[in-house]
């Protein structure tokens, strides 16, 4: 049986395939080349973190994240006329896969006995490297880099899961909340127009370089 862990990781696998796939279907992309951007979405973070743990990435050792992904392009082939109907439907997908892969990058990291703030910062790269690369295979700005909360929606999550893991809390309730806490962030950004200070450049150099 699956541990809750891996569901946790199969799902977000599903929801952040699903917005790579979605966006690269609104570009035009052939099927293989939505797979890619699919599977590059979903595991590119997830990748990043493993590296740098020092453990060899999932997908090398297990088949389910292609397959995963191969779901997630037949979901979009089959249903993707109503998608486009659904303005949100990235979104959506997209913060799933944010809140569900930034608990597992958090979780993993403090079993391996790192330190919280390292568990942090590996949950949100978990959480936003994945999009990250999606954006440049699509050649758009990624979202991180815009004013939109985003990865720091992984740090408040990441931040919750270690404050209940202290409270001594079980890793699933951990793992809930802290995900939950993502969610919230990211939808309560979005819907209020919450965003971090535009760092402003200076205007006489920008004005230089126009001319």
């Amino acid at each position: 049986m699956p541990t809750f862990v891996q569901i946790l990781d199969f799902i977000g696998t599903f929801a952040f395939a699903i917005s790579g796939i979605r966006l690269a279907s609104a570009k035009r992309f052939d099927w293989f080349g939505a797979y890619v951007v699919g599977f590059v979405t979903a595991i590119g973070g997830g990748t990043i973190r493993d590296l740098l743990l020092d453990v060899t990435p999932g997908w090398m050792t297990d088949p389910i994240y292609l397959i995963c992904t191969g779901l997630a392009l037949l979901w979009v082939i089959f249903f993707g006329k109503h998608l486009i109907h659904l303005h949100n439907t990235f979104f959506i997908f997209d913060t799933i896969g944010l809140a569900l892969f930034t608990v597992v990058g958090v979780g993993k990291s403090l079993a391996l006995g790192y330190p919280f703030w390292v568990a942090i910062i590996m949950g949100s790269i978990t959480g936003a490297a994945g999009g990250v690369i999606r954006d440049v295979f699509i050649n758009e700005i990624p979202l991180i880099f815009r004013k939109e909360i985003y990865a720091m929606a992984c740090v408040v999550g990441g931040t919750v899961y270690w404050l209940c893991e202290l409270a001594g809390m079980q890793s699933y309730g951990c793992q809930v909340i802290g995900g939950i806490s993502v969610f919230i962030t990211r939808i309560l950004a979005v819907k209020y127009k919450i965003c971090l200070p535009i760092l402003s450049g200076n205007d006489g150099e920008e004005q230089g370089k126009e001319n």
